[in-house]
């Protein structure tokens, strides 16, 4: 079965109201105002939106802001969720006041997100709430204004202990936007936009607009909107004028004939601009500009995900909102960051576990390059923890699913719409009723996707009928039983790996000797990748193998592709089946599953995984080699590569090469429909060798020629700091980031891979420490600190820009070891 949808997509940009190079709307929203200036207080006052309440004393903050990131850590809260306070009541209010002819226009203010339970209140009056966290919404300030005078905009939140089963955050915590609107506008995801044809080097772009008329005085129109392509030449015009009465809508379709175009693809994230511009009397009154792109998307039953004609393999990550030691609160550059790490590793595809992402999210994975499963949530209305979404959901689904979709319609990066994951109605008899509801929202929004859910339960959902109220199948942690999936469900249907591996291990940390279970007293587990650690997980290896066993799916989504604060498995509970804490092992409080440590720092499956999903040559080693008191003794030595073959040697004295493929890795593996034994892996080489301190080196070979290689040397005792800056230069915006690795090393600057300093950072100059971090599941430091122990030899500096450009000097020192410096320049 082949399902075709070919969609021009456009990628809205945080701001509705932006001027054109020639053209400026009358009134435009300040949203650099309403980030900042915030107060903050937690508890309940009784008068906490009235504006006759006294606030001089409460805190001032900017937006976003996330209050549990600031801690403290304590095993009075709950591990599952960071060990941090997401919980309780807090007040947030806003002093603004707005001129009398801005008072007369459209005056709105949007929360991209807050975390959650939130009444908005303006003036005292409520005027508005919203219950899920990760929807965005509108309120509409216009009726309650007080112009020329002092008004307050007050918000309560009230998030509970036991609604999420990971780090949700807590508070205002994406950003916020004042819109003062000419009353005849485009309503926010009021643009829609799809491509009825392509062909060659031809497109037909479709935009469908509501204008509207908030007044109830009858306005005469002009309308237009202008295409530019990616290097900013104008391609095509239309335009209409019309009379708009009061308090009514017109929709406008406008259809566009491109030619020579540039596709948006995984290689070639090509995004054209289109800019339509209202007119009101022949004064312009609004003008919206939107990245957007064009690209043809198809599934198939035997050749998988299609995008511009071509098959591609979806290789990809799970992924949850929090940025790590930054906690939930949004930055642009953070998740830019995240996604390019995965780039790197090979990652062309993210699911938005399980929720709807930010918009930063979709815009970074729209300039980037990857494509996107969009997921709305992970509970209906059988709870997975007491105060979770099934709560609300019966009042709020359709209106939380038709916004996230009108919302996030236009990204050229989000393929699928997700309706669910490992929802508990699977097992009910009649569950299929909801997911078709859902499903027939999903299609009619927007028809142009297919939908999806990932199921974790077997046979029930192919039984039940609940899996064929999806477009395609999301199979969660069944490798071993996909053939019998495929023969269960109808000719035709389209497969993929939705969430995969739950592998799970410490950045740096091996244990001796390689065996099946995680040794729990350490509060680790080994880098070796064998030990899963829960019960439904298995090493990378299995899924490789089962993919190639089905090259008909789509791909797989690994579960994931950053540490992330909570659910500290194979710590503390199991999963849907534990409710209330997860504290029996604290203070393990974060996330052991990704390649990638909390604070973006790469474990060694990363390259397992890298080995497998690019076509750059490269090999990667491991372990470390320093084994102090193992002098003579056997080590395993495991080498992971996209060549042909790997040589491996020890202090210049080749132990051989081995071929990938061929030389099979036998590893220990015990999980859910796998009987306890050994693996025969054909994805990683090994060698036992006898240690003795020196150097590790290994060189990949293709056609008999090195083509990658890689070398770890035996670390002295701990000298000196290295600081490696991602970037050495920042935008002086006040939201941009360096994120700076600090690394232990001997001195002949070798990295020490155990050292646990603790290292002070001070900053100085044209910004300011942001955070700092260093991947340990376990620590319990605080992360808006100047210091941190150093994990297995690393720790992270945040560092953010302020707003004059210079630069920002930074020093990092420990007693013992000798200082070192850094400087990042800032610039507009």
């Amino acid at each position: 079965m082949l399902m075709l949808f070919r969609i021009f997509t456009i990628s809205l940009i945080p701001i509705l109201l932006l001027s054109c190079v020639a053209e400026k709307p009358a009134f435009s929203a300040n949203k650099e105002a309403f980030h900042h200036g915030w107060l903050f207080q937690k508890g309940d006052p009784a008068d906490g939106a009235s504006t006759a309440l006294t606030d001089a004393g409460w805190r001032k903050v900017n937006i976003p802001h996330d209050w549990a990131i600031e801690g403290p850590f304590d095993k009075k809260y709950n591990a599952r969720t960071g060990g941090l306070p997401v919980h309780g009541v807090a007040w947030y209010r806003k002093h603004f006041t707005v001129s009398e002819e801005e008072a007369k226009q459209h005056v709105t203010v949007f929360f991209d997100g807050v975390m959650n339970n939130s009444t908005i209140y303006l003036n005292g009056e409520k005027i508005g709430e919203r219950p899920f966290g990760y929807m965005g919404f509108e309120v509409d300030l216009t009726p309650h204004l007080r112009p020329g005078k002092d008004n307050v905009l007050a918000v309560r939140l009230a998030p509970e202990d036991l609604a999420s089963r990971w780090y949700s955050g807590a508070g205002i915590y994406r950003n916020v936007r004042l819109k003062v609107e000419h009353p005849v506008r485009v309503p926010e995801w009021g643009t829609y936009i799809t491509t009825p044809k392509i062909k060659d080097g031809e497109a037909t772009v479709k935009i469908e607009t509501t204008v509207e008329n908030t007044s109830t005085i009858d306005a005469e129109v002009s309308f237009r909107t202008t295409i530019t392509d990616p290097a900013g030449a104008k391609v095509a015009t239309i335009g209409k004028g019309f009379r708009l009465p009061g308090s009514a809508k017109e929709n406008i379709v406008q259809e566009f004939p491109l030619f020579n175009i540039l596709r948006w693809d995984i290689g070639s994230p090509y995004l054209y601009t289109a800019t339509s511009i209202i007119e009101v009397n022949g004064k312009v009154v609004q003008s919206k500009q939107s990245p957007f792109g064009i690209r043809s998307i198809e599934f198939d039953a035997e050749e998988g995900f299609i995008l511009n004609g071509k098959p591609v393999e979806l290789k990809g990550v799970c992924m949850h909102h929090d940025l790590g030691p930054l906690g939930a609160a949004v930055n642009y550059r953070a998740t830019e960051r995240q996604m390019e790490i995965m780039q790197s590793m090979g990652v062309n595809a993210l699911r938005t576990s399980h929720n709807p992402p930010s918009p930063e999210v979709l815009d970074v994975c729209d300039r980037l390059g990857i494509v996107v499963l969009d997921e709305a949530f992970d509970e209906w209305g059988i709870g997975k923890v007491p105060n979770g979404y099934s709560k609300v959901f019966d009042k709020w689904h359709e209106r939380d699913l038709r916004d996230m979709i009108r919302r996030d319609r236009n990204h050229p990066s989000v393929i699928m719409w997700s309706i669910g994951n490992e929802i508990l109605e699977q097992r009910e008899k009649e569950g299929y009723k909801v997911a078709q509801m859902l499903s027939d929202i999903c299609h009619d929004e927007d028809p142009t996707r297919p939908t999806t859910a990932g199921f974790n339960y077997w046979p029930g959902p192919y039984k039940n009928g609940m899996a064929a109220a999806v477009d395609i199948v999301g199979i969660n942690y069944k490798p071993w039983q996909y053939d019998n999936i495929v023969s269960m469900m109808p000719e035709g249907t389209i497969f993929y790996g939705s969430e995969t591996s739950s592998m799970t291990s410490s950045r740096g940390v091996y244990h001796l000797p390689i065996e099946h279970d995680f040794q729990r007293e350490t509060g680790h587990v080994s880098s070796y990748d064998v030990v899963t650690g829960p019960f439904w997980a298995y090493p990378p290896d299995i899924e490789f193998d089962a993919q190639e066993q089905h090259p008909e799916f789509l791909g797989e989504f690994i579960w994931t592709g950053f540490d992330y604060l909570g659910e500290p498995t194979p710590y503390g509970g199991r999963d849907n089946s534990t409710n209330g804490y997860w504290n029996d092992d604290w203070p393990s409080k974060s996330s052991y599953f990704a390649p990638v440590d909390l604070s973006g720092h790469k474990k060694d499956r990363f390259y397992l995984y890298q080995s497998q999903w690019t076509e750059e040559p490269m090999v990667h080693v491991l372990p470390h080699w320093n084994w102090e008191g193992m002098e003579g003794k056997e080590i395993p030595v495991y080498a992971y590569t996209n060549a042909e073959e790997v040589e491996l040697f020890v202090n210049g004295k080749s132990y051989g090469k081995k071929v990938k493929g061929k030389d099979l890795t036998e590893i220990p593996v015990e999980f859910r429909g796998y009987e306890k034994g050994t693996y025969a892996s054909k994805y990683r080489l090994s060698w036992t060798v006898p240690y003795a301190p020196g150097n590790l080196k290994v060189v990949a070979y293709t056609g008999g020629k090195p083509v990658a290689e890689k070398e770890i040397r035996t670390a002295g005792v701990p000298a000196g700091i290295r600081l490696e800056a991602d970037r050495s230069a920042i935008t002086a915006d006040g939201e941009d980031l360096s994120f700076i690795t600090a690394t232990v090393v001997d001195k002949d600057g070798n990295p020490c891979p155990m050292a646990d300093n603790t290292i002070t950072f001070d900053v100085s100059g044209a910004g300011k420490l942001e955070a700092v971090s260093n991947g340990d599941q376990r620590s319990v430091e605080l992360f808006q600190t100047n210091k941190r122990k150093a994990f297995n030899g690393k720790c992270l500096l945040i560092v953010r820009s302020g707003k004059s450009t210079g630069t920002i000097e930074v020093e990092a020192y420990s007693p013992g070891l000798s200082t070192a410096n850094t400087s990042i320049s800032t610039s507009k």
